[in-house]
């Protein structure tokens, strides 16, 4: 693996740091860039130093940018005498390749811009990637390395599909944890307590993602497996009908990928 800096420590730069560990690689290949105590306490755990600013005796191929969108304009500026030559891999929401160039100050950079999700922190994200046209093979090789360290990895053909993948898999555990709620509350409504809520949905949830994830049958075939007409599954599966949820949850993605362009915004 290629010599790494970490631009923030926070908990996604924390989590591929963990999941390149675990795998094998070396801790002296990485490199954080991050101010605060608290990042620099975690890392050092983990064997990889944590600086204040940039290391300039450390010689990197590729750099992963993994603060707010917010902070990307300045931190890359901060840092732009660093980044020639560097692949760029950036994780923020709504910021676009032409942007990262920009505030780089590297017209021609090569860029990765990638969309993990929080389940990474557990080493089962996934993670949409997109690359620029003139990133290598060797680039694509690296930056799939990365983030297959903290799960899976799904390859986006234009940069347009990291708005479409950020209001499916990037706010889906946010999806996911709402319906996770909805269900321990009628758990407990039924008479169980707190900890057997959260013990019965975790495990259902993490059961059903289990059997999909291993299953060759489409997802409708293994609904329809468990539901025989005029029992109790058909009955909860009516009402939700009724309420038009399945409606609901399309209409959410649909403004989440609304919210990920107008977050963007105008190209620079």
């Amino acid at each position: 693996m290629r010599n790494t800096l970490f631009i923030g420590g926070g908990n996604m730069a924390y989590a591929i740091i963990s999941g390149l560990l675990n795998k094998g690689a070396t801790g002296v290949s990485l490199r954080v860039v991050d101010p605060s105590e608290d990042a620099k306490t975690r890392l050092t755990g983990l064997g990889v130093p944590c600086n204040a600013t940039w290391p300039t005796e450390f010689d990197c191929a590729q750099v992963v940018v993994a603060v707010k969108p917010q902070a990307m304009p300045d931190v890359l500026k901060q840092y732009e005498a660093h980044l020639a030559g560097k692949l760029l891999i950036s994780i923020a929401a709504g910021v676009s390749v032409s942007q990262l160039r920009q505030w780089s100050g590297q017209a021609n950079a090569a860029v990765a811009r990638t969309m993990p999700n929080t389940p990474a922190l557990v080493g089962k994200g996934i993670t949409g990637v997109y690359c620029t046209d003139n990133c290598t093979d060797a680039d694509y090789r690296e930056v799939e390395s990365l983030f297959r360290s903290c799960g899976e990895v799904v390859n986006l053909a234009s940069e347009d599909d990291i708005n479409a993948i950020t209001a499916i898999s990037g706010s889906g555990p946010g999806y996911v944890f709402y319906w996770m709620e909805a269900l321990a509350k009628a758990a407990q409504e039924l008479g169980f307590n707190e900890s057997q809520a959260r013990q019965l949905v975790n495990h259902t949830f993490l059961g059903s993602a289990s059997l999909a994830v291993q299953s060759d049958e489409s997802l409708s075939t293994l609904r329809e497996r468990v539901t025989s007409k005029g029992g109790t599954t058909f009955a909860g599966l009516e009402a939700l009908r009724k309420h038009q949820v399945a409606d609901g949850i399309v209409e959410g993605a649909k403004a989440a990928y609304a919210r990920a362009i107008e977050l963007q915004g105008p190209k620079p």
